[in-house]
């Protein structure tokens, strides 16, 4: 076995099928395994999944026992060469899993790999590529002027500011979004700490595996990371769990620090959840809250318009779907398929800034071409919505529609 990929999931089976769509599509050439840890999702993800992919292996857990602990789960069970801790809220190229594994096969002193992650809207994620949060770096991140000063490899090394977006490096810290590990290299640096409940464990992992005489790498290999869609980012539970991971990481691993260092390395960590909880508090009260309700207010309209491109039956599909979900604004339908309009959106005649959203049926168009047209036409705005003929699901990073 070469490959064992595992997904945590949480009550979103929608994001998870387009996850694992395109995960079948990429492990098509190689001997892999698909594992799924469910921490109790109360939207029925276990039925829809395992009859859509009998192939997987589903583990269903009664209780949530955390990001961490599930996954560890899975990594017990694994059989490959290589185990990839994925995101059900990703979206991957057909050809990302076989470079990925090539440059681990080719290095093999390479422990672990992160790769180019992307936003909906097919921007750059800075985490992708991050340092070892030094009392410089962790200032700078928290402070904000890590953003002032992108280029500084104190302030901004945070995120590896300096560093090529688009270039092989060697860093320090990958995210738990994609990390492909080398089985040999959990073996000796343990799997992940389950102190760590969400957020933390993948910064952890990292300096251990490090620490276990390895490397880890960024490749620039894109993906999509529509970015927590199974946490929402806007609530007091979030930024309490994520402040006290990484309060646990510094207690773990601060003695580097000294005493005075730890101890301000801490005290930020604190002031920054108060400040965040009391923003949060007056975004609750002013009654702005929540990434879409945010969307809607930038864009200046509630309703999504829609740029659809797809085949023939997809588009008569999503009209019907419009109109079954109240989607009443203007859309515009381009039937097309990868060969016939080859620069997607950016080819178009019409006005893109009369859209919120551009549509691909990922039938029409491979996933690797998604992703590459979001990320050559990131400048327009436009945020992605995939529509899979199959399923009759519209993802978008707002919402699924039926």
């Amino acid at each position: 076995m070469k490959l064992s990929v595992v997904i945590v999931n949480y009550n979103v089976k929608h994001y998870l099928e387009q996850c694992l769509c395109s995960v079948y599509r990429a492990i098509d050439n190689l001997s892999a395994e698909v594992l799924v840890v469910d921490n109790a999702s109360a939207d029925g993800s276990e039925a829809y999944i395992t009859e859509r992919f009998p192939r997987v292996t589903y583990i269903y857990n009664k209780e949530n026992v955390g990001f961490a602990r599930a996954n560890n789960q899975a990594i017990r069970q694994a059989k490959g060469e290589y185990v990839l801790l994925l995101n059900p809220d990703t979206l991957l190229p057909e050809d990302t899993l076989e470079n990925a594994l090539l440059f681990m096969d080719a290095h093999p002193r390479a422990g672990a790999a992160g790769v180019k992650m992307l936003t909906d809207d097919g921007k750059f994620l800075p985490e992708s590529k991050r340092g070892y949060p030094t009392l410089a770096a962790t200032f700078g991140k928290l402070s904000g002027l890590g953003k002032l000063f992108p280029h500084s490899k104190s302030l901004g090394g945070y995120y590896c500011n300096a560093l090529d977006m688009d270039a092989i490096h060697r860093v320090e810290v990958l995210a738990g979004a994609f990390m492909l590990l080398r089985a040999s290299a959990l073996d000796k640096s343990g799997l992940l700490d389950e102190d760590f409940f969400m957020y933390g464990e993948d910064i952890d992992l990292s300096c251990r595996i490090e620490e276990a005489g390895y490397e880890n790498y960024y490749l620039p290999y894109p993906i999509l990371h529509y970015k927590g869609e199974s946490t929402s980012k806007d609530t007091y539970r979030y930024v309490r769990v994520f402040c006290e991971a990484m309060d646990i990481f510094f207690r773990k691993h601060g003695e580097s620090y000294g005493v005075v260092g730890r101890g301000l390395v801490r005290a930020g960590i604190h002031l920054q959840m108060y400040i965040r909880l009391s923003l949060l508090f007056l975004q609750r009260t002013f009654g702005f809250s929540g990434k879409e309700a945010k969307r809607s207010f930038r864009k200046g309209q509630g309703l999504p318009r829609f740029l659809v491109f797809g085949e023939e039956a997809t588009i008569h599909s999503l009209r019907g779907l419009f109109k079954r979900n109240g989607l009443t604004g203007k859309h515009h339908f381009v039937v097309s398929n990868e060969t016939s309009s080859v620069d997607g959106h950016g080819g178009t005649f019409i006005y893109l800034k009369d859209f919120t959203h551009v549509v691909y049926d990922c039938r029409a168009f491979s996933f690797s071409t998604i992703i590459r047209l979001l990320s050559r036409h990131r400048k327009t705005g436009l945020h992605l919505g995939v529509y899979n003929p199959e399923s009759r699901v519209l993802v978008t990073p707002e919402k699924c529609y039926l």
